[in-house]
């Protein structure tokens, strides 16, 4: 997978973030520069909202030379990352997507997922993938197969050269929920246990006896970047939120440290998963 660590979307929001802080310096607001380049209403604010799917450098030099910056550093970083923010991710391949989480996941360095009902992306194996698309009734079998195909490829940020730190609260829940055969529950678990072996990944269990707790009002994701704000991501259908208020993602970090402290350790939770394996297999 060409590309796999880099995102277009996390560079046109870092770009639209340093934007920002270059008109907010020149003192100008955005209605302001949009009459100044006759420009139409709004186009300043959708570049600084990342809104603008291609930005164009002749539109970047020209806020630059507004703005008066002109230190040719400067500038020539922001030509290339505005170069980088219009190229097309390597998961455009699968045509338009329900979703853009593949697009901010794919230049995380850590992710910290909290699943309530499923297996984590990331950790799926195709057989378990295709049962839950198959979950969704509005989805012919040629969208699901090309949707377990994107899930397959997304893995491969996690044998890439230089892989995002996973850690992964997993609800009980989701472990027991029968799908397909037992063979491909046993094959699902094996995918879980096989991840003792890499060193950034953990997996949590969190058993179904353990006390009321803040997870229980749903499923979430933590992004974090080594250049950019963290992200908090909830899936839902049809549409799914993300957040990236300092508050918001901090309230959200402390929750899913919470749950890390009511799960079973990483060993332990690798143990369970051997036995409930076993379990699974003599059936």
């Amino acid at each position: 997978m060409a590309d796999a660590r880099h995102s277009p979307t996390v560079r046109r929001r870092r770009l639209a973030r340093e934007l920002r802080k270059l008109r907010e310096a020149a003192g100008m607001t955005a209605d302001e520069v949009n009459r100044r380049l006759e420009w139409a209403n709004g186009k300043v604010n959708k570049l600084e909202r990342a809104l603008t799917v291609r930005p164009r450098v002749t539109d970047i030099r020209v806020l630059l030379d507004t703005y008066g910056v002109t230190a040719q550093a400067i500038r020539e970083a922001l030509f290339d990352l505005t170069r980088q923010a219009r190229e097309r991710g390597w998961w455009t391949a699968y045509g338009p997507l329900d979703d853009n989480y593949v697009e901010f996941e794919a230049e995380a360095s850590k992710i910290s997922t909290y699943e309530l009902a499923m297996i984590p992306g990331l950790l799926q194996t195709p057989q378990y993938a295709r049962a839950i698309q198959h979950g969704w009734i509005t989805k012919d079998d040629e969208e699901i197969e090309n949707l377990v195909r994107l899930r397959m490829e997304r893995q491969k940020i996690l044998t890439d050269t230089n892989p995002p730190r996973l850690w992964a609260i997993i609800d009980e829940n989701a472990l027991t929920r029968f799908f397909g055969s037992y063979e491909a529950k046993v094959e699902q678990l094996q995918r879980l246990i096989e991840t003792e072996r890499m060193d950034h990944v953990a997996v949590q269990v969190l058993p179904m006896d353990a006390a009321p707790h803040p997870g229980l009002h749903g499923s979430f994701v933590i992004l974090d970047y080594e250049n950019d704000p963290s992200l908090v991501y909830r899936e839902a259908r049809p549409g799914s939120s993300y957040v990236e208020g300092a508050a918001e993602v901090e309230e959200r970090r402390t929750i899913f440290q919470q749950l890390s402290e009511t799960a079973l350790g990483p060993d332990e939770s690798i143990a369970w998963l051997r036995r409930l394996a076993k379990k699974t297999g003599m059936r």
